[in-house]
């Protein structure tokens, strides 16, 4: 009876779920049938011989990448690279989505927010450009600012010194982003019962107290299930951004995280074994996480699952 009843609604939403189909399809064919390559972490793979015919190696690789001595510096890395994602760049969409509401202007609020949407549409290599051009010694404006104030004697290269990297790094990432990721928690904040906030003013509490009574606790599930996915993501510490701001050679120690290392060494130097059992190794420790920090999120009442 309730198959028969969902064959019945099934076909009734045709229209519907035929609008999924490619959707479905995409993600078949982009994500799933190309799972079968994960076998080359097991494998001394090689391209002439294909999955069948390359030898089973077991875990050989995994303990290869654990033994090797740029381990700790690349897990080093994208962790504290990640974390500073996390603590500076989590939070900076939903300031600006608070900041944003308080705006009664809608005029000035329609052009803040769209200027501070606007990087988000730029490629990386573009906006690597940019910094790069922003940064330069030969008349770069940072530099020609700093020589202005008398707070520098001569020209800093910046991205080549590895103690401005992460500061640059984490810095071009938020202005990048912040504008488009407030979009859903503008959303969230749209849909607060604004009986609240004139029942709040009755009782007098002032902007301020209402963004920490009412606005922050109303959003605050938008929030958990963001946070939620950026530790399951805490190992993605990103690939494009520092694959470009961090090409000099003298960042390496700082900018090498797992995924340019897996690039390196699997698509330069044709590692391929090696390349695959580091990624999966970073996806099962990713999944593990994911599901750790949605355990503990379901304990307020907020979670994925």
């Amino acid at each position: 009876m309730i198959q028969s009843s969902s064959i019945k609604r099934f076909i009734k939403q045709l229209d519907i779920q035929l609008m999924v189909l490619p959707a479905l399809v995409f993600i078949f064919v982009f994500s799933y049938i190309p799972m079968y390559g994960v076998l080359t972490a097991f494998q001394d793979y090689s391209v002439f011989k294909g999955f069948l015919g390359s030898p089973w190696v077991g875990f050989k690789h995994f303990e290869a990448f654990f033994n090797s001595p740029e381990y700790w510096k690349v897990i080093r890395n994208t962790i504290i690279i990640s974390s500073l994602k996390i603590m500076i760049g989590f939070p900076a969409p939903i300031i600006l989505a608070l900041m944003l509401n308080e705006v009664k202007n809608m005029t000035f609020k329609r052009v803040i927010q769209t200027i501070s949407y606007l990087p988000h549409f730029l490629s990386w290599v573009i906006v690597s450009g940019f910094v790069a051009s922003l940064l330069s010694t030969d008349n770069g404006s940072l530099n020609l600012l700093l020589l202005g104030v008398n707070l520098i004697d001569e020209p800093i290269n910046f991205l080549s010194l590895p103690e401005y990297f992460w500061t640059i790094l984490v810095t071009t990432g938020v202005w990048k982003e912040i504008g488009f990721s407030s979009i859903v928690y503008l959303a969230a904040i749209a849909g607060v019962d604004q009986h609240l906030y004139e029942a709040a003013a009755i009782d007098g509490a002032g902007r301020l107290k209402q963004i920490f009574l009412i606005t922050l606790p109303s959003i605050m599930p938008v929030i958990v299930i963001f946070l939620i996915l950026a530790i399951g993501n805490l190992l993605n510490a990103g690939f494009d951004d520092i694959l470009l701001l961090g090409s000099n050679p003298a960042l390496r120690d700082v900018a090498d995280v797992i995924d340019t290392y897996v690039y390196r060494v699997g698509i330069q130097n044709s590692r391929f074994s090696y390349a695959t059992a580091v990624g999966l190794l970073k996806a099962v420790i990713s999944v593990g996480m994911l599901a750790g920090a949605n355990y503990i999120a379901r304990k307020s009442g907020n979670s994925l699952w």
